[in-house]
Order: C-alpha cells, then sequence, then structure tokens
C-alpha cells in the first residue's frame, strides 16, 4: 500500500464512526500478511483508537506472524488497547503469548486480568507451568486468575497447587480450585479439626 492509502486507513480508524473503521479494519485484514509493514506503523500512531483498530484488523488475521504484532500491543499505553491485544490472543492461541500474558493476570484493571486468563485457558497446557509459578509465588490477584484458568484448563498438574489452595486463604480462590478439582474429578472430603 502506497502512503496514501495508510493516510485514507488513519483517517477512517480515527473518524469517531465505528462502521467507517471497522470496514477499513475488514478491508485491512483481508490483505492479511501483506500488510504486516502497514500494522508495524498503525501500532505507533499517537491516536489510542488508530492502534485499537489495527489490533482489531490483525484480530482477524490467522497466522503466527501476527502473535509478535498483538505482544507488543499488550505493553500499549491505551488500556482498550491492550484489552484487544489480549481478546485477540486468545482467539488466535499462541504459546509465545504465555509470558505476556502471566504478567497481564496481576493488571490493576480487572477486564484486561479476565481477558489475559482467558487467552492462557485457550493456550491450555503450554500455559500451565508459568500458571502454577503464579499460584506458587505470584500476587494474590494474578493467584486467583491463575487458579480460574488452571480449574478451567483441566491439567492434572495442576492438582497439587489446587489442592494448597483450598487452605481458606481466599473464598474466590478456593472456588476456583475447588472448580478445577471437580472438573478433573478430584473428589475430596475435608474434616476440619
Amino acid at each position: 500500500m502506497s502512503g496514501i492509502e495508510v493516510s485514507a486507513i488513519i483517517s477512517e480508524f480515527a473518524s469517531d464512526s465505528d462502521n467507517r473503521a471497522d470496514k477499513a479494519a475488514q478491508a485491512l485484514a483481508s490483505a492479511g500478511l501483506d500488510n504486516l509493514a502497514i500494522f508495524s506503523r498503525l501500532l505507533i500512531d499517537q491516536n489510542a483508537d488508530v492502534r485499537w483498530w489495527a489490533v482489531r484488523s490483525m484480530a482477524e488475521i490467522q497466522s503466527p506472524e501476527i502473535t509478535p504484532l498483538l505482544l507488543q500491543t499488550l505493553n500499549d499505553s491505551d488500556i482498550s488497547v491492550r484489552q484487544c491485544a489480549a481478546l485477540a490472543l486468545q482467539e488466535q492461541p499462541d504459546s509465545r503469548a504465555v509470558p505476556a500474558l502471566i504478567q497481564s493476570l496481576n493488571s490493576a484493571d480487572q477486564l484486561l486480568a479476565r481477558i489475559a486468563g482467558n487467552a492462557l485457558i485457550a493456550i491450555g497446557g503450554d500455559a500451565v507451568p508459568a500458571l502454577l509459578e503464579v499460584m506458587e509465588n505470584g500476587p494474590h490477584n494474578a493467584r486467583l486468575g491463575a487458579a480460574r484458568a488452571l480449574g478451567l484448563i483441566g491439567d492434572t498438574r495442576a492438582i497439587p497447587e489446587l489442592i494448597k489452595a483450598l487452605d481458606g486463604e481466599s473464598a474466590i480462590l478456593e472456588h476456583w480450585a475447588g472448580e478445577g478439582l471437580e472438573k478433573m474429578g478430584v473428589g475430596m472430603i475435608y474434616f476440619k479439626a
């Protein structure tokens, strides 16, 4: 694409019309990987709307070559761009995203943390070792997201950590640990002295 076409895309993304921006995003996505250089340019635009729509467009391209650009946007200064990137990674699971998504589990923005957890669930077994590390050493909020993710992944490697999480530290942590153990068929009876 020429510079004029890139300018036209930026204009559509910044237009305050979701309909126009969405049409431009779909058109950009339809050309697929031919636009990697354009995406790189759009992701550094000063306008957060332009960056958001670029990520939205990349989410439509099913290719592992998109993952590095999506990972870049998980560090964007705008929370909505980071949320969009995590959602795209949920739709395009890639184990290369695990470290960045693990960091997002402890985000002060609960929506970003939840979407990051969903993306880790979509990655599945490849995310389990990192999630177990969070369960052992992570901050409380990240541990909640990790317990939820481990429970929904249902990988038996998580059983010891999920059992430890049933210690009464947090009702939400206990809930997700119990859900995960139940999903894995681990029935337990507890007697408190």
